[in-house]
């Protein structure tokens, strides 16, 4: 596998922060020849480095419940596992490691991912899971496969874009009704969120995977990207991307931990990457469970920085307690299920309405 060069570095770094800039903005950014940007960018998604997705505020969509579920399978139960994971019709994610999955879904309630952790616990698929279940109208998911910190951190880019991306949060935008409260999406604004959301998969249009992204869009749509309904991401694959500099993040890392009274994620999560250099690609912050996914090296740092570095393990055992930490190569894992949203809408759903919404 050859190394990534320099550009290659800037472009990518650009490209994961996801923000609505035009061309010639990023192309200041990167500070190359619009004809060598184009190309690196189209080299990043042929080569499945990079891919893009729409990822929708949960809320709206009626599914404001999201669980995490970190599983180890039996070994002779593992399809049998995934086969049920991926099943279930909120599920959005489904990572599948040598040893470990990681499934994410979006559900109406909490008794939904319960009786999935009961089904897998009763047919003796796995051990029972590690269930962080959050809901999405608050802040509890700040970071939400965001790469780019960690990006910007492996090829030595000073400072980030956007990082950290999360899922959720305060009710998006929304036309209040008379009474001051927010409808429900209509049909037309539905129809245009299920849109954008196959928009990565559509076959047949002639776009290509690296022009999914949000310019020039048709009005609804860019609407409910305004109104924060939905937002655009570009997402890392650490199984697919080459070296740069001798440094890949070639270790994929999941830890839970029960938080000590008075813990607060904000301070962990600004000791983690100010002080300790790790930047989280994920972070959930339950009632009485938090996770955290990352990527590691098994390169060595530069020895000027060891001694820079704040230590992790006692960073995190300020804040958690009863930490378990999952450790695999990032090349054992691949994506059963790829952040498929377009998954959350009914087929039925995606006909266009007549008339304006």
């Amino acid at each position: 596998m050859r190394a990534l060069t320099e550009a290659e570095t800037r472009v990518i770094a650009v490209l994961l922060a996801a923000r609505p800039d035009r061309e010639r903005e990023r192309l200041k950014l990167v500070r190359m020849p619009r004809s060598t940007y184009h190309a690196v960018r189209r080299r990043a998604y042929e080569e499945g480095w990079l891919r893009d997705r729409y990822v929708p505020h949960p809320v709206p969509l009626g599914l404001p419940v999201v669980t995490f579920l970190l599983v180890r399978p039996y070994a002779d139960r593992f399809e049998d596992l995934v086969g049920t994971l991926a099943a279930d019709p909120g599920a959005v994610v489904v990572w599948t490691g040598t040893q470990t999955t990681l499934s994410v879904m979006f559900h109406g309630s909490p008794a939904a991912p319960r009786k999935l952790v009961d089904r897998i616990i009763s047919a003796k698929l796995a051990t029972p899971p590690t269930t962080v279940t959050v809901r999405a109208d608050g802040p509890s998911m700040p970071v939400y496969f965001d790469f780019e910190g960690l990006w910007s951190h492996l090829v030595g880019l000073s400072g980030t874009l956007a990082y950290p991306h999360g899922l959720g949060g305060g009710a998006p935008a929304a036309e209040e009704d008379g009474a001051g409260t927010s409808p429900a999406l209509s049909p037309h604004q539905r129809w245009a969120i299920s849109e954008l959301l196959r928009r990565p998969f559509a076959s047949g249009d002639g776009r290509e995977s690296h022009l999914v992204g949000p310019f020039g869009l048709p009005f609804s749509q860019r609407r409910v990207l305004q109104r924060g309904w939905i937002v655009h991401r570009t997402i890392l694959d650490p199984t697919r991307l080459p070296p740069y500099g001798g440094r890949a993040a070639d270790q994929v890392v999941f830890l839970t931990g029960t938080p000590r009274a008075g813990a607060r994620p904000e301070l962990l999560f600004s000791t983690l990457t100010r002080e300790s250099q790790v930047f989280p690609f994920l972070f959930v912050v339950g009632a009485d469970r938090w996770m955290l996914g990352a990527l590691g090296g098994t390169t060595a740092p530069p020895p000027e920085a060891l001694g820079a570095r704040r230590p992790v393990l006692p960073t995190l055992q300020e804040y958690l307690e009863g930490i378990e930490i999952v450790q695999e190569p990032s090349a054992g894992f691949s994506a059963r299920i790829d952040h498929r949203y377009d998954r959350l809408l009914p087929a039925g759903s995606r006909s266009a309405p007549t008339g304006r919404g």
